[in-house]
């Protein structure tokens, strides 16, 4: 096993700035109830009946009688309207020819829409790359060797998440942010058993853009790692999730234990960057790589701190 840190004697490479509305009638379908009346009971007037044939005096009585039938021959008329509106404004048919043409519009639209959107990798890298920075950290002793790494601003104060081992030791951290600016950093808290370190700033970058944290991981899902392999700055590898809780052992003869397995490549100089999903979220920290060679040759096996474990280290909240 290895971890894909690299210790160079070379200069870091120049970093380039990248900078109708509807009817509301319904009349062929409203129902209307038409209301039943009793019989009209007969007029009794002093106790002495009308005579058969007799005409019914007018008074109040008819007019109340009358009031319902005028009613019911009104609602009958609005109802009428109401159709005739409805028909004689609706939009003529359309033939099957016709709706052919129209789906064949939209759909061709929207596939011309898909075509037209960028890859999910540009999307991704020009979302967190503000966000990655570039570690370099000399050994304390004679040795000048610098160790090459990755890391990425994981909150509005600009604290940096990386691997332990890129900064282990050292006797200065030199810190480049995605704007260009440098600045020296100090580790503020350690994670051994996971390989994790905090970073703070000394002079953190003018505008920070921290990274989005996720979670969720699934075999099977997409994924993104972003860092600086063998020295080449801002790379995006894009591969899979292979397994999930995983272990990987540590030179001091511990083992990290829950580790996410990806085949996306990674190198030398990919430690502490951030392993992404098709969001652009956060979903891990690169803390090392398969090599049965020996060689740090990349075999299509890495593997990394799920973002719940290693941002525990700088207090974020569980994923």
């Amino acid at each position: 096993m290895a971890y894909p840190r690299q210790r160079q004697r070379t200069t870091l490479p120049t970093q380039t700035i990248l900078r109708k509305p509807e009817d509301v009638f319904s009349g062929s379908s409203s129902t209307f109830e038409a209301m039943k009346y009793g019989g009209t009971p007969t007029a009794v007037l002093g106790g002495v009946e009308p005579e058969d044939g007799a005409a019914p005096p007018d008074g109040p009585s008819r007019r109340r009688r009358a009031w319902p039938i005028l009613a019911a021959v009104g609602v009958v008329a609005v109802a009428a309207l109401a159709w005739a509106l409805v028909h004689d404004s609706s939009k003529p048919s359309v033939s099957k020819a016709d709706v052919g043409k129209i789906a064949d519009s939209k759909v061709g639209a929207a596939v011309n829409s898909l075509k037209n959107q960028p890859a999910a990798g540009v999307t991704i890298f020009n979302q967190v790359r503000p966000a990655l920075v570039v570690i370099e950290s000399d050994s304390i002793g004679r040795s000048k060797d610098t160790a090459l790494g990755s890391g990425v601003i994981i909150n509005t104060q600009g604290q940096i998440l990386t691997a332990l081992h890129v900064v282990q030791d050292a006797g200065s951290i030199k810190l480049t942010f995605g704007d260009g600016s440098q600045s020296a950093a100090t580790v503020q808290s350690t994670d051994p058993d996971h390989d994790i370190a905090v970073l703070n700033a000394a002079q953190p970058p003018g505008v920070i853009v921290p990274a989005v944290l996720g979670g969720g991981v699934r075999v099977g899902d997409q994924t993104f790692a972003l860092g600086h392999p063998l020295g080449l700055v801002d790379s995006l590898t894009a591969g899979i999730i292979s397994g999930l809780d995983r272990s990987f052992p540590l030179p001091n003869g511990k083992t990290i234990d829950g580790l996410i397995q990806f085949d996306a490549p990674v190198s030398p100089g990919n430690s502490g960057g951030p392993l992404l999903n098709t969001k652009g979220q956060v979903i891990g920290i690169v803390t090392g790589l398969a090599n049965p060679s020996g060689n740090e040759d990349n075999v299509g096996i890495g593997f990394a701190v799920p973002i719940g474990a290693a941002g525990r280290a700088a207090g974020a909240p569980p994923q």
